[in-house]
């Protein structure tokens, strides 16, 4: 990995504030982040082993569709591009996840591969999560496990729905709607 992606958020050690007072913990992190709201607070903890504050800058390239997904992101400033590629067309846009915003869904599901591209349009901060250590966890806690895989399941519909209209548009094809009744 680049530097860039590895510097704490802020840079030079140190730590995003909460309302600019002191430091945030990654436990603090995640109790924040809209993703995890409603998630009971003895789930944070365990998942803080497997958090840390990373930040990226622009043009920071954070994966490419088809390598393999070792991680996945709560984003908490910036705005990072979700791309996939199009024969004849290169990387082609799809989506941009924002603040609140999760990023990543394919290491949730084998064979582990990213099913889209993502470069970081402004400079962005967020949570990274190792996922190898969440799956451990969801495995050993089948309620935690419902939980995260439900929450998920909403971003991968939400993403498809997303890749659906950018290539209805990139082709220039009409909408197909359900009847309505």
């Amino acid at each position: 990995m680049t530097r860039a992606h590895r510097d704490p958020v802020g840079g030079r050690g140190s730590r995003p504030t909460l309302g600019g007072e002191r430091p945030m913990t990654p436990l603090e992190m995640l109790r924040v982040h809209p993703f995890l709201a409603g998630l009971p607070e003895e789930w944070l903890p365990p998942l803080t082993g497997y958090a840390r504050p990373v930040v990226w800058h622009p043009g920071h390239r954070l994966f490419r569709a088809g390598q393999p997904a070792e991680r996945f992101w709560l984003v908490r400033g910036g705005q990072v591009a979700l791309d996939f590629p199009v024969p004849g067309r290169g990387d082609v846009g799809i989506e941009t996840i924002g603040p609140g915003g999760v990023l990543g869904w394919s290491w949730l599901f084998p064979p582990y591969r990213w099913q889209f591209g993502a470069v970081a349009v402004q400079r962005s901060t967020a949570v990274e999560l190792s996922a190898a250590g969440v799956r451990r966890l969801m495995e050993s806690d089948d309620a935690l496990g419902r939980q995260l895989t439900t929450r998920f399941m909403s971003v991968v519909v939400d993403r498809l729905h997303a890749a659906r209209v950018r290539l209805l548009d990139l082709y220039d094809l009409p909408a197909v709607l359900p009847p309505t009744g």
